[in-house]
């Protein structure tokens, strides 16, 4: 049988050469990583404890938490490492795994945020039936459909990934990411290229459509309310997930804007350290700080401690 990889092992090349911008990158993904797991885990640890959390938008904010600490994984410590050792190498089994699931994480991630905008807009425009549309079932599937979607639409493109047979070693970012992967293979890519466009196509229409319309149908809704404080409460509910939706849509466009050669890979990088470590610290922070009900559960988990540290 034809040995369809050439290496069994790549290098990425990281960010830089510069050893003291690499302590500086160093310090600064550990700190960002490290505060990343810690908001994301308070989230996931309130929705579970407190009753007040038990709602559809608590349980879809739960696993898009633990999406967050599982993409952000995914690269950031394995990178930490290569920054850390010197060792820049990575065999090409790991290569694949590590595009993989961080493909998996983050284009589920996608489909969650359209989900939660899809439940805003049930709770704003249908309140009287809320309960009774997005019961526990109804949210379940939802998620299920986005794991399921996820696993459909990302794997025709790394099956064929997993033949294509490469002239070099050396992957010139710091995770191991489609475009860069594509550019070091000695196959002609063009078909599995337009693959991957049509992908992130189907991916961008599906999400975006929901978030729009749902929030198109929201904002109308709003305006009709009579009271401004009703109007405030409403737009405060909201506004969380919108703000991580346009973060997450926003850096994620960039990396598909085709800039000159020159400049494209150092873009994708700057983008990619974006998305995989400051979105995930922020996003804990911007659903905590905006919402009353969450930092009242965490007062009251701070208290519980408190109380049982004196006793």
């Amino acid at each position: 049988m034809k040995n369809y990889t050439t290496f069994t092992t790549f290098i990425l090349l990281g960010l830089t050469e510069d050893t003291r911008l690499q302590i500086l990158i160093f310090i600064f993904l550990l700190i960002t990583y490290i505060l990343s797991l810690i908001g994301n885990l308070t989230i996931i640890c309130l929705t579970l404890m407190d009753s007040h959390l038990k709602t559809p938008m608590y349980f879809f904010l739960q696993n898009f938490s633990l999406l967050e600490i599982l993409f952000t994984s995914s690269c950031i410590p394995r990178f930490l490492y290569s920054i850390s050792t010197g060792d820049r190498t990575i065999t090409f089994n790991a290569c694949i795994s590590q595009m993989f699931f961080t493909d998996l994480f983050i284009v589920t991630e996608f489909f969650l945020l359209a989900t939660m905008s899809y439940d805003r807009y049930v709770a704003i425009c249908k309140p009287l039936h809320y309960v009774t549309i997005m019961n526990q079932r109804v949210c379940k599937r939802f998620l299920l459909g986005c794991w399921m979607t996820t696993l459909l639409i990302i794997s025709p493109p790394i099956i064929l990934e997993l033949n294509l047979e490469y002239c070099d070693s050396v992957i010139d970012h710091f995770v191991c990411d489609a475009n860069p992967i594509l550019k070091i293979s000695c196959t002609d890519t063009r078909f599995i290229e337009q693959m991957i466009i049509v992908c992130c196509v189907i991916i961008f229409i599906m999400t975006l459509m929901c978030v729009v319309l749902s929030y198109i149908y929201i904002i109308k809704r709003i305006l009709r309310f009579p009271s401004a404080q009703q109007r405030k409460k409403a737009f405060s509910t909201c506004s969380s997930h919108f703000i991580v939706v346009s973060i997450t849509y926003g850096s994620c466009i960039f990396v598909y804007i085709k800039p000159s050669a020159k400049n494209e890979m150092s873009i994708n990088k700057g983008v990619t350290i974006l998305i995989t470590s400051i979105s995930p610290m922020l996003n804990p922070f911007i659903y905590t700080l905006r919402n009353k009900q969450v930092i009242q559960a965490f007062n009251d988990f701070v208290k519980r401690i408190t109380l049982f540290t004196k006793h």
